[in-house]
């Protein structure tokens, strides 16, 4: 009986276009629109080199040997060049340098517009004006202390020391894939609105056949919602795919555990469904809107549609991080990427299953209980 109805409801599930579009061809025109439009972003995460040029009015050795170490290594601070100063404002007129450096009696800058390389300039040459007096006012007082300074100069000391916590490269883009395969796993409420509501008489000639036929009701509901759940997870797997090796995703080395989040995804998409459809006496269009609803909100809240609001949701309202399930998903996705332990990971996963078990607890208790007088 299992094998029947299994395979009768996968045969009725993929002639179901609606259903096939909403929870697979969607999201991956979306996919394809967030690369369009996010692929620049990567660049903001990555420190490149700051534009300036600089205008020799005055000898100042100690300066420019200072700038130019500043200029040069494996990673510069500036990408310098000298030059007139007529020369200088036309570059920063054409926006192709940051900022012109003056270098007369006294160091100065020059810009057009505020901005963070501009901010770097401003307080490097705070920094070096404000050593450059220290160090005139003690020599006026003490010449002899030349030497003394000079060596401290050379041996500045840093007291802290910068360790990575991973070895993942930084990409503030993969949030929004991250909370994009979350509300394409939710999307399989679908799938489970559409099974409970196949088995309520009320609502259609089909239900009610199945609540007359020999076949316990709830068989039948667990039957054919293990064909759906197989073509939401399949479609899930298909996304999958089409995010790492078309459009260049990264999700880290991790790859058995991200089939695994995205199994408790799709789990726990069915059964939201299934317990809105079960739980709401209305029809499937009020349904439907609920369930989309529910899945952009939380896809808002997340950080889909604007990347700053996880964190302002995370800093000031944890608890609905925590309730809400698209961000769960997301955040899991990101663990395993950034993160070596599996702490944030496992907390993300646990709450998912425990959401899941509650949604099919209270499901199944919803439809054991629901009686018809007459069918």
């Amino acid at each position: 009986m299992f094998r029947h109805i299994f395979i009768y409801r996968l045969k009725v599930l993929m002639k179901n276009k609606t259903m096939l579009f909403w929870t697979l061809v969607f999201p991956i025109a979306l996919a394809a629109f967030f690369k369009l439009s996010f692929g620049g972003l990567v660049e903001q995460g990555t420190f490149r080199a700051i534009d300036v040029v600089v205008v020799e009015q005055a000898k100042q050795e100690g300066f420019m040997d200072v700038m130019e170490s500043l200029s040069t290594g494996d990673e510069p601070l500036f990408d310098m060049t000298i030059t007139e100063l007529e020369t200088a404002k036309s570059m920063l007129e054409d926006e192709t340098v940051a900022a012109i450096i003056t270098v007369d009696e006294t160091i100065g800058m020059t810009v057009n517009q505020s901005g963070f390389g501009q901010s770097i300039v401003k307080s490097f040459l705070d920094q070096y004006n404000n050593t450059a007096d220290a160090v005139s006012t003690i020599l006026t007082s003490n010449p002899s202390a030349y030497e003394s300074i000079a060596n401290d100069l050379r041996s500045r000391v840093t007291y802290t020391v910068e360790e990575p916590i991973t070895d993942a490269k930084m990409d503030i883009t993969l949030n929004y894939f991250y909370a994009l395969i979350a509300m394409a796993s939710l999307y399989g409420s679908f799938f489970g609105m559409e099974e409970v509501s196949n088995i309520q008489a009320n609502l259609s000639v089909h239900a009610a056949r199945v609540n007359v036929a020999p076949v316990h009701k709830l068989k039948t509901f667990l039957y054919s919602t293990s064909a759906s759940f197989l073509i939401q997870y399949s479609e899930m797997l298909v996304f999958l795919a089409y995010l790492r090796y078309i459009l260049n995703v990264d999700f880290g080395d991790r790859f058995g555990l991200i089939l695994v989040t995205t199994f408790v995804g799709s789990l726990v998409g069915l059964s939201l469904g299934a317990f809105v459809s079960a739980l709401l006496k209305s029809n499937e269009d009020v349904k439907t809107g609920i369930l989309i609803g529910t899945t952009m909100t939380g896809s808002f809240l997340a950080g889909m549609m604007f990347g700053d609001m996880k964190y302002i949701v995370q800093t000031k309202f944890p608890i609905v991080a925590i309730l809400n399930p698209v961000n769960l998903l997301s955040d899991a996705y990101y663990a395993l990427y950034f993160y070596d332990d599996y702490v944030r990971y496992s907390q993300n996963i646990m709450i998912l299953l425990i959401f899941s078990f509650v949604f099919c607890a209270a499901t199944y208790m919803i439809i054991r209980r629901r009686k018809y007088a007459s069918l």
